[in-house]
């Protein structure tokens, strides 16, 4: 099946030359186009979309509060929307408030159009993009706050498996389902099962929040 996306973006031309490069790719099918956020959440909502790409800096509703109505609508009624945030400002704040917002992924504008739509497939399939000197930057942030001890044995609370405790190290470190079924030797449905397992579990929403989890319990270390 196709996927489904959803343009988000104030600037006409800007949607046009993204609807070029994704309808470029066989598989992916732009479904609508917003442009502003109160549009995208309508849009959203009657469409239900694969994947929004969602601009975060527009008149009116930006995409960040819209982000947030979008995952939590979707949430509620059991849906399956994805928003990837696409900006062109690097900044910390923005990638922070639409990932707290229940975006799965953000990516500059600048990005190249195979990165693109890369990110686009990795989200649809459940995953996480950010991008790469974000994240970095990001992690440099919270590494001060992090236990000092690597690989810590987790409290005795801790509700995952041996087996589902790998499996969030490596999706901490940006494997994909297809990369972790290889390392392990598991089928790839193998592999989703565990990570729908783990993610509520731990009451977690997604890949990104597990990766942050990860972090945060000293599970995985920036560098490792």
């Amino acid at each position: 099946m196709p996927v489904s996306v959803l343009l988000v973006d104030d600037q006409p031309l800007v949607r046009a030359g993204f609807r070029m490069i994704l309808e470029s790719a066989d598989h992916l099918s732009v479904v609508g186009e917003s442009s502003d956020g109160r549009e995208a959440v309508d849009a959203a909502r009657r469409l239900l979309p694969d994947v929004v790409l969602m601009d975060i800096r527009m008149p009116g509703m930006d995409g960040i509060e819209a982000t947030g109505r979008i995952t939590a609508w979707a949430g509620r009624h059991g849906h399956r929307v994805r928003v990837l945030a696409l900006t062109t400002f690097d900044r910390d704040e923005y990638a922070v408030g639409v990932l707290r917002a229940g975006a799965s992924g953000f990516l500059l504008k600048d990005a190249p159009p195979g990165e693109l739509l890369a990110a686009v497939d990795v989200v649809a399939d459940g995953g996480a993009v950010i991008t790469p000197t974000v994240l970095d930057r990001l992690l440099r942030r919270w590494t001060p706050h992090l236990p000092a001890e690597t690989g810590a044995a987790p409290p005795h609370e801790d509700p995952l498996t041996a087996r589902e405790r790998e499996v969030l190290r490596l999706v901490a470190r940006g494997w994909s389902n297809a990369e972790i079924a290889a390392h392990l030797v598991l089928g790839e449905t193998t592999v989703k099962s565990h990570v729908r397992s783990l993610l509520t579990k731990l009451g977690l929403r997604d890949r990104v929040q597990a990766v942050v989890h990860a972090y945060e319990t000293g599970l995985v270390r920036p560098g490792e």
